[in-house]
């Protein structure tokens, strides 16, 4: 036993050296806020910041569109007979699906 720390290096033996490999292990494998966990978070983080650019573009297009709506009254007349099904009390409405 005493032939095998003899043939130690002097670095490994030193208690600073021990102590900060010990607290850099720690820190990227078991802490809570380990390596891995910051790289998931991290592609999250894109995720949900690519989600946001889609939902404010969406959100522009759908105050353009009520805009052109409330601006037009043929428009929104169109919408509303093709989208809600909407008539005129002397009409009558007939739905043809196609197969």
């Amino acid at each position: 036993m005493k032939q095998f720390f003899q043939k130690v290096p002097p670095i490994f033996k030193n208690f600073y050296f021990l102590s900060s490999l010990f607290f850099l292990v720690w820190m990227l494998f078991f802490d809570s806020n380990d390596l891995i966990s910051q790289v998931r978070l991290s592609n999250k983080q894109e995720e949900l910041e690519s989600a946001k650019e889609f939902y404010e573009s969406k959100i522009i297009e759908v105050k353009n569109d009520r805009e052109a709506l409330l601006n037009n009254d043929q428009l929104l007349e169109k919408v509303a007979r093709e989208k809600y099904l909407m008539k005129k009390e002397s009409e009558d409405i007939y739905i043809i699906e196609e197969e």
